[in-house]
């Protein structure tokens, strides 16, 4: 995927870019160096997703910002859907809370956290019932559980230095 996004770069003319492989929890670039990070169905296949959200802000130049579109959840998942290998896959059973999600990403300190998108994922009953019976997936289609796709927008505040003079505050 990198080659070929240094190949579609420069055959598009954008030398603005760069592209490096690493891991996510510990991204290959100093700190305060990045202007946007953009991330697609990445953190629910992350463990430790906390350890990201601080990584991003690290990241992140003052006043950059970030847009995260991932999977999240509004209820419990059945244990037999957790535990699909599929399912982890498919970005559903490594989704945690979405107030959760959300509140990750406000206590790590961020700013101006936007919900840009918030759309419901309906899993057809033939791939549920490959995981569940047919009085599981009844229940589970009752109980109110919502598989959510949101794409979070939010910055990484502006810091203010602390005043060491009469000339440094005007």
């Amino acid at each position: 995927m990198i080659a070929k996004d240094r190949e579609n770069a420069e055959k598009l003319g954008f030398h603005n870019v760069e592209f490096r492989q690493g891991d996510i929890e510990k991204m290959p670039v100093t700190a305060n160096i990045a202007d946007v990070i953009v991330s697609n169905c990445v953190l629910n296949l992350v463990p430790n997703k906390d350890g990201v959200i601080k990584e991003i802000l690290r990241v992140l130049k003052p006043g950059g910002h970030f847009s995260i579109s991932d999977i999240v959840l509004e209820g419990d998942l059945p244990k037999e859907i957790k535990e699909a290998a599929e399912m982890y896959a498919g970005c559903v059973s490594g989704a945690i809370q979405k107030q959760v999600y959300l509140e990750l990403i406000a206590s790590n300190g961020f700013d101006h956290i936007t919900i840009q998108k918030d759309k419901p994922i309906t899993l057809p009953d033939d791939i549920l019932s490959q995981y569940l019976s047919p009085e599981q997936l009844t229940a589970f289609k009752q109980s109110g559980t919502g598989i959510r796709s949101i794409t979070v927008y939010a910055e990484k505040p502006i810091e203010t230095k602390s005043c060491c003079g009469p000339d440094c505050c005007n």
